[in-house]
């Protein structure tokens, strides 16, 4: 087979059959490579005490001594009490229990850079994004 061969597809919309090609065929290298294969997610969820459906919360993976947090997000009407923080000390504390010794996450100007600062993270790179004016950070703690 040539590189002609091969079909490339771009698409917006991911096929779990596709997904789960490449998500064991990395697991299954990092395996070989790093002699475990250890990828699990971590959620952390926040139920309104009514309606007792999730509102907000944090979802994010562990893997090789990396937490990872993918998504963070809290409606307005509850920040400011602490949640959020306790969201974060479940999360790190679950991640140091299956053996971790970092984490990192990405975050924007508009988010929460200044959140994440007080929950012990710090910037480890920027560049600047869309729309003009803002600033992605790459942001990790040692847990």
């Amino acid at each position: 087979m040539t590189m002609e061969d091969f079909v490339l597809t771009l698409t917006d919309e991911f096929d779990p059959g596709a997904e789960a090609v490449i998500e064991n065929g990395l697991g299954k290298y990092n395996e070989n490579i790093a002699g475990c294969r250890d990828s699990r997610p971590l959620g952390v969820f926040v139920f309104d005490p009514r309606s007792k459906t999730v509102i907000g919360g944090l979802h994010g993976r562990t893997s090789l001594g990396l937490f990872f947090v993918d998504l963070f997000f809290l409606p307005e009407s509850v920040r400011g009490h602490g949640i959020g923080s306790r969201i974060m000390e479940t999360a790190e504390a679950e991640a140091k229990n299956r053996g971790c010794s970092a984490a990192v996450l990405y975050t924007i100007t508009f988010q929460a850079p200044g959140f994440y600062e007080r929950c012990g993270y710090r910037v480890l790179g920027r560049i600047e994004v869309e729309p003009p004016g803002h600033t992605r950070f790459c942001m990790t703690k040692r847990l």
